[in-house]
């Protein structure tokens, strides 16, 4: 025989227990359950929708643009250090502040000796959308002496600010010596809309590194849309991309002179 589920929702119980308690002390301790509860009926109260939210000003102090005086280029200079350590956020902050007028004190952050503060004046830039740093930052990743993830950085953000910049960034660090510059490579220069990084990408697909190589397939396959034949890259041996590598440079080969890169897809609209 079943059994009716006599759970209790959460909001009821507090009122249950109280019923309960005054019916035993009212000598009803020998009632039963459906003498008790049966008469109780639940009332659905009307749901009264909270007020709206008023407007909240714009209080926020918009980023400097007028240039800079001697005084405050110098402050800006001696807010350099800052940008490591305990103050760091704050000095990034006081960066955005100063604006885009403050990119050649950053820039200066790019020869200091701490890779810290390097990383940190590359993120300030970014914060601040400073197209005037991409020439700067271009440099920044191309220089072989500087570390890989400072060189990254600075690669991902000048894309990010003004890719038509990049192409010479890309081709330097394709045949660089570091397989992670190399894979930074491959995989920033799909957001290159360039023909000029088509070629590095295709040189690249026989990497010594399956994960650079994969990485330029990728890119290829967003910039150029071309369907190749079906080939196993996730399992493939160098051998292999270099058999298959000759299907992309014969295309290329075919229509370099007038291929256009495609518009890239737009995002579906929900229903």
């Amino acid at each position: 025989m079943k059994t009716r589920d006599m759970t209790i929702p959460h909001p009821l119980r507090t009122l249950v227990a109280v019923l309960c308690l005054l019916v035993m002390g009212t000598g009803g301790a020998g009632l039963a359950w459906s003498e008790v509860f049966l008469p109780l009926q639940l009332v659905q109260v009307p749901y009264e929708a909270p007020p709206a939210s008023q407007e909240v000003p714009d209080v926020s102090v918009p980023p400097n643009t007028n240039p800079l005086s001697p005084e405050e280029l110098t402050r800006a200079e001696a807010l350099l250090p800052l940008l490591e350590g305990k103050q760091e956020f704050w000095a990034m902050g006081e960066f955005v502040h100063l604006g885009e007028p403050s990119v050649p004190a950053l820039v200066k952050a790019l020869a200091m000796p701490s890779p810290r503060i390097r990383y940190n004046a590359i993120e300030t830039m970014s914060m601040m959308k400073a197209l005037s740093a991409v020439p700067a930052l271009v440099d920044t990743a191309k220089d072989a002496n500087e570390i890989p993830r400072v060189r990254e950085h600075a690669l991902r953000v000048a894309i990010r600010l003004d890719p038509l910049k990049t192409p010479e960034a890309i081709q330097a660090m394709a045949t660089d010596t570091n397989a992670s510059i190399r894979k930074a490579a491959a995989f920033e220069a799909r957001y290159v809309r360039q023909k000029s990084v088509i070629p590095v990408l295709i040189s690249l697909v026989t990497d010594e590194e399956r994960f650079v190589a994969l990485s330029a397939v990728h890119s290829l396959w967003i910039l150029t849309r071309h369907e190749t034949e079906f080939h196993d890259w996730d399992s493939s041996t160098k051998q292999d991309r270099m058999a298959w590598v000759s299907e992309w440079v014969e295309w290329w080969n075919d229509y370099k002179d007038a291929f256009e890169i495609p518009e890239p897809p737009r995002p579906k609209r929900k229903s």
